[in-house]
């Protein structure tokens, strides 16, 4: 279980760097959706921020167990926020979004397992 905890955690932690490297820089795509959905534009630092905590987390969590699954959690957190913000704004591009969360469950159970 942890080679899948692994394969998992390794490619949720580099689409979350990308994804907070793409916030950070203020990428036009992204800053577009945040608008469309109503997310201030300040919240984008904190943001990016967050996902790039969950990246790090999933990759300490293959040295300790508990912050491989605090990180997991947050990042299903995160996503689900991202989700009701989408739905809130009667913007329902949240394909996206359910990915994230998809895989950050994945990592959470397979996490869990391995333990």
């Amino acid at each position: 279980m942890f080679i899948a905890y692994a394969v998992v955690g390794i490619l949720l932690a580099a689409a979350l760097s990308g994804s907070a490297f793409a916030m950070g820089t203020r990428h036009e795509t992204i800053v577009i959706s945040m608008t469309k959905v109503g997310v201030p534009d300040s919240w984008l630092p904190r943001l990016a921020s967050l996902k790039a905590a969950g990246a790090l987390g999933l990759l300490a969590g293959l040295w300790v167990p508990f912050l491989g699954a605090a990180a997991a959690v947050g990042v299903v957190l995160y996503f689900a926020g991202a989700v009701i913000y989408h739905v809130r704004a009667k913007d329902y591009a949240i394909a996206p979004s359910v990915v994230f969360i998809v895989l950050a469950v994945a990592a959470l159970i397979l996490r869990i397992a391995s333990a």
